[in-house]
């Protein structure tokens, strides 16, 4: 939802139900004489991102399947509605987003693939609004950028090791030649994102045991740069987009939480290196009920893997506790550490919560992610294994007691250790799982296929790459033995991830264990394989509140099953 400038025109999307598609409204809001169905300028279908530029002139992307490719220009005038083209995106791997500054003074158009940028800016305050490309799109240049008085603040992957380093620039000068560094993180400390609050540019970054911190940055003097400590049980941060009245304060907004901690409000005043927290300013530091325990695990190849753990007794006390392995490792995204309510809800019944960082990832870097894209895949699938091994050898449970989880893409080093070394779990939770990479890298009619090459590889156009795609993908691996039971939950529209490819993985999972037990002289309980379809094309799972309480509810009793739990029992508080 957005305001315009002066509050007079209200722009919204609205998610349709069980689907992708947005439906895209603009109202106007001063004449209130008008009748409700004359407050309605436009509607529009499959709107993705939309900015005011002035109080009558909105920019705004529309999706074409899982492509946002073209921007539009909505002009509300007195004689009617005009919508203009001014941007159209002819690279299929490109996708397209309208963006404001902080400041409210540029919008921008970015242009971004897995492996390079191109942003055009356009002044807010001259009335042509015409695009300026800031720096033509190269490979294997990524940056974004906000605005800061004459200048253009500019994060940019152009530091040591092509990480990523905060830059400036004249918007009247904005290329790349003009790009000075102001700051450049100190070995192993990573840049995550950036806000310029006022005369400050404030940097989340994560340091080498992946601990979030805030890097304050004076634009005025850049070397006077100072770090603010956050609490240690911090896993995860949200900034809060300034509203009007909001926009001339020096003070960011945000919000922390850890998986199995709630959100806390938390503002950040840089002018006097003030952190505040919670509604009256009280510290974070009373919110850590749970032990946050950060390891640092060496993979075959010497690379040192972190890994959350989280608890709710000491670590000595974690040896007959059921341990839950979240991972993810692919697209270079930081595995998702928001609160989840199922979560908290198993370590108030003594589980333990392991989060493996693995290589493909993004929290180590643009380096994590490239040391496990196409021909380093399996590394990934290393890192989780040695994750296990460490655990297990630390004392923190047992493979009789361990279940792993992943979504989508994370089900690649997940499914590729069940066939690698399925003895160390027993049980599996996959939502939304991309099991069939090989078939999916082949077919390229999957709207997927082209840009995600850069991932996994070219399996039609390289015979190395298809190779290596068949050496780990899960479905390509299947073979009789012993397999962890499995509970894979799937949508049925869902088009990142056909529908086909989870039911052949299931089918030819079912076989391989058939013929294990049968070929296998000694008596052995099967593992139980559950294929939960359900309807819809949300990608991340349900939205319908039922729905996802139902899923959670079988994803719990699966668990507890498989792992031979005794039912937990929920105590209820009475109302006085």
């Amino acid at each position: 939802m957005r305001l315009s400038p002066q509050e007079k025109h209200l722009a919204a999307s609205l998610k349709c139900s069980h689907g992708q598609n947005m439906r895209f409204v603009v109202v106007r809001l001063k004449k209130m004489n008008l009748p409700s169905t004359q407050h309605v300028i436009t509607t529009l279908e499959r709107v993705f991102s939309f900015e005011w530029a002035t109080d009558d002139v909105l920019f705004y992307t529309t999706m074409e399947g899982l492509r946002s490719r073209a921007v539009f220009r909505l002009d509300v005038t007195s004689s009617g509605n005009r919508i203009t083209c001014v941007y159209e995106e002819a690279e299929p791997d490109v996708f397209v987003e309208v963006a404001l500054s902080r400041n409210r003074q540029i919008l921008t158009i970015n242009c971004s693939s897995r492996s390079k940028s191109e942003v055009l800016l356009c002044d807010v305050k001259n009335s042509q609004l015409e695009p300026v490309v800031v720096q033509p799109r190269q490979q294997d240049l990524l940056f974004f950028l906000e605005h800061w008085k004459r200048w253009l603040i500019i994060l940019a992957n152009t530091g040591p090791g092509q990480e990523y380093q905060v830059l400036q620039a004249p918007v009247s000068e904005p290329s790349m030649a003009s790009w000075v560094p102001i700051f450049v993180p100190d070995p192993g400390t990573v840049i995550k994102d950036m806000e310029v609050i006022g005369d400050h540019c404030v940097l989340i970054a994560t340091t080498s045991t992946n601990e979030l911190i805030l890097i304050v940055v004076p634009l005025t003097h850049p070397k006077e740069a100072y770090v603010v400590q956050l609490p240690s049980w911090v896993c995860a941060i949200e900034t809060k987009k300034p509203g009007m009245a909001e926009e001339q304060q020096n003070v960011l907004e945000f919000l922390v939480s850890s998986p199995v901690q709630p959100p806390v409000s938390c503002c950040l005043h840089p002018n006097n290196r003030l952190l505040l927290s919670g509604r009256d300013g009280s510290s974070t530091k009373k919110q850590a009920k749970y032990f946050t325990t950060r390891l640092e695990v060496c993979s075959p190849d010497g690379t040192l893997v972190p890994v959350t753990l989280l608890h709710a007794v000491p670590v000595k006390g974690l040896r007959k506790a059921p341990l839950l392995v979240h991972v993810y490792g692919a697209y270079g995204r930081d595995l998702n550490m928001e609160f989840c309510p199922e979560k908290r809800l198993l370590l108030e019944h003594g589980w333990a919560l392991a989060y493996c960082h693995i290589r493909g990832g993004g929290e180590r870097g643009l380096s994590w992610h490239r040391q496990a894209r196409v021909e380093g895949k399996l590394k990934g699938v290393e890192d989780l294994q040695t994750c296990l091994h460490h655990l297990f050898s630390l004392g923190v449970s047992a493979p009789s007691l361990t279940a792993l989880t992943a979504h989508s893409a994370g089900a690649v080093p997940v499914g590729a250790l069940c066939n690698r070394d399925p003895h160390l779990m027993q049980a599996v939770l996959l939502q939304a799982p991309f099991l069939d990479v090989l078939g999916s890298m082949e077919n390229l009619d999957l709207p997927l296929t082209l840009e995600d090459r850069d991932e996994w590889g070219d399996a039609v156009g390289n015979i190395k790459h298809r190779q290596l795609l068949a050496s780990y993908c899960p479905l390509q691996n299947i073979t009789p033995q012993h397999y962890p039971s499995m509970l894979l939950t799937t949508y049925r529209e869902d088009p990142r991830i056909p529908l086909a490819g989870v039911l052949k993985y299931t089918d030819l999972l079912k076989k391989a264990i058939g013929t294990h037990i049968s070929s296998n002289p000694k008596p052995e309980c099967a593992p139980n394989i559950v294929l939960n379809v359900q309807p819809g094309t949300n990608h991340l799972g349900p939205e319908d509140y039922e729905q996802m309480l139902m899923e959670e509810a079988l994803k719990l009793a699966f668990l507890y099953t498989e792992l031979g739990l005794d039912r937990p029992l929920i105590s209820r508080k009475r109302k006085r």
